[in-house]
């Protein structure tokens, strides 16, 4: 019997537990532009970062890490042979990694850089609506960084994406979509500030990363994380005046989640 929303609603607790005790270590290959944001949400949900993203030492550490995390923000020449190296060697080892094809379809490097390593079969696909419907070849990309498409437009192609790549793919915005094909969850937590902090999306990846450590079930995981990254960011909210007090509110909010706060606070579909 497929899951339903209260089934993700008991998931998610437990697998925030399971983070916390086992503190995996995340391997982020990821853009200049949030590298600190991103290591600081680690921390404080209580994974472990690990910034390794040049040649010849992020194939290694694909293979000895937790997960993996490749975003495609910022991808100079050599971070982008490491990413592809860290992918070549996560599959085979069993790591299960994230790609997040920041601007694909809209930049022509990103967007040839994101079809390889497509065919190497990521776990997850986490994009927003614009960049989920470029790499499932549907559409040219969004604005830059920015999506021009809603959610709803993108639930198809995720889907699509999802049965083609074999992974579990996450479509961002004011209700998230996760489906791996076959399943699939719309979060409707979350708060418009996470939207104008820089990395607010990008650490999101990161997150799903550590979940997707620690449970075999990657589409539960994935939910689960997006579950734990949104409740927290509505709680932040609740105690921020603006974008610059949300970011440290969003920090002290993941630390002091609770397992009660997903149960009470899940937004599920």
């Amino acid at each position: 019997m497929p899951a339903t929303s209260a089934d993700h609603t008991v998931f998610a607790p437990q697998a925030l537990a399971r983070v916390r005790a086992g503190s995996p270590l995340v391997q982020c290959l990821t853009n200049s532009v949030v590298t600190g944001f991103t290591a600081n949400v680690l921390l404080a949900l209580g994974a472990s970062p690990a910034m390794v993203d040049i040649p010849e030492e992020a194939g290694p550490f694909a293979r000895i890490a937790s997960g993996v995390l490749i975003n495609l923000g910022t991808p100079h020449a050599e971070q982008r042979s490491a990413m592809v190296e860290a992918a070549r060697a996560a599959g085979p080892a069993g790591t299960p990694w994230v790609l997040d094809p920041v601007a694909v379809g809209a930049l022509p490097v990103r967007t040839a850089l994101a079809r390889e390593l497509l065919r190497l079969r990521p776990t997850v696909i986490r994009g927003n609506a614009s960049e989920i419907i470029a790499l499932a070849g549907a559409g040219d990309g969004g604005r830059g960084v920015d999506s021009s498409d809603g959610v709803g437009a993108a639930e198809e192609s995720a889907r699509e994406l999802a049965r083609t790549a074999d992974c579990v793919v996450a479509v961002s915005g004011p209700v998230d979509f996760v489906t791996d094909g076959a399943r699939s969850v719309r979060i409707a937590n979350g708060d418009a500030l996470l939207t104008r902090v820089t990395g607010g999306g990008c650490a999101l990846g990161a997150v799903m990363a550590a979940f997707a450590a620690v449970d075999e079930d990657r589409f539960a995981a994935v939910v689960a994380a997006v579950t734990a990254y949104t409740v927290a960011a509505e709680l932040a909210a609740k105690e921020a005046s603006g974008p610059g007090s949300f970011a440290v509110a969003f920090l002290d909010a993941l630390a002091a989640l609770e397992e009660a706060d997903l149960t009470e606070r899940a937004a599920l579909s």
